[in-house]
């Protein structure tokens, strides 16, 4: 699963002791790509709608990453 996968790699990078930002918000951008695919490929309601509530987290998520080297 691509989702998991991208959790993974965020912890890995989390886990760095160097500047992760520019990583962390590149990951942020596959993320709101995943969302965006959900989203478009989904003929049920309620995925539709958790997708754009994932879409609104990553974007929190960016906003917090600006913050971090």
């Amino acid at each position: 699963d691509r989702l998991d996968a991208h959790v993974k790699e965020t912890h890995n990078i989390l886990k760095k002791k160097e500047a992760v930002g520019r990583r962390l918000d590149f990951m942020m951008q596959e993320f709101n790509r995943e969302s965006n695919t959900l989203a478009s490929k989904s003929i049920n309601a309620d995925i539709t709608s958790s997708a754009i509530e994932l879409k609104v987290l990553i974007e929190q998520m960016r906003e917090q990453i600006q913050n971090i080297e």
